[in-house]
Formats: structure tokens, sequence, C-alpha cells
């Protein structure tokens, strides 16, 4: 198992491109994001993750997402995702 990434706790459009650089750095093995800091999941940093894990599931790496709060799991709720549908990518 890759050593989890750990995310920052706002994760709102001034986070987007620390958020986008952060996953380019481990691009490669599993892609394990340990959310236990997160308060706040934005739309774009969800958009970011998203992609980020679009591409590791595209490259036949794994993506799990894990410690996901009951809030976070409510933000991404009401934008119609799940932390599974994440892991998942858009595939």
């Amino acid at each position: 198992m890759s050593a989890p990434v750990q995310l920052a706790p706002r994760l709102d459009l001034p986070a987007a491109s620390a958020l986008a650089t952060t996953l380019k750095e481990h691009s490669d093995g599993e892609l394990v994001l340990d959310l236990s800091d997160v308060k706040h999941l934005g739309t774009l940093c969800l958009q970011v993750i998203l992609s980020a894990a679009t591409s590791a599931v595209e490259a036949g790496r794994s993506v799990s997402l894990i410690n996901v709060s009951d809030r976070v799991i409510d933000q991404l709720r009401v934008m119609g995702m799940t932390p599974e549908a994440v892991a998942r990518g858009r595939t």
C-alpha cells in the first residue's frame, strides 16, 4: 500500500492548484487519499480529485479514499457523488 496523501482541511478554489500539483506528484502506484483533516470539499477540488482518480484507474492503478468524515460524505452527496464513485473515476 502506498503512503496516503494527506489532504488539506479546506479544499476550495484557492486550494485547487496546490491539490493538482500534489496529486501529480503521486502518479505512481496506488493512490490513497486521506481525508481525515478535510472539513470543506468544494466542487473544483472534487473535479481535481476525480480527474486524478480517473487517470489512475485508466492506468490500472487502484484508488481509495480513507478517513472520510460524515461531513465530507454529506458534501459529496450534495454534489451527486460518494467516496466509492470518486475512487472509480469517471469510468
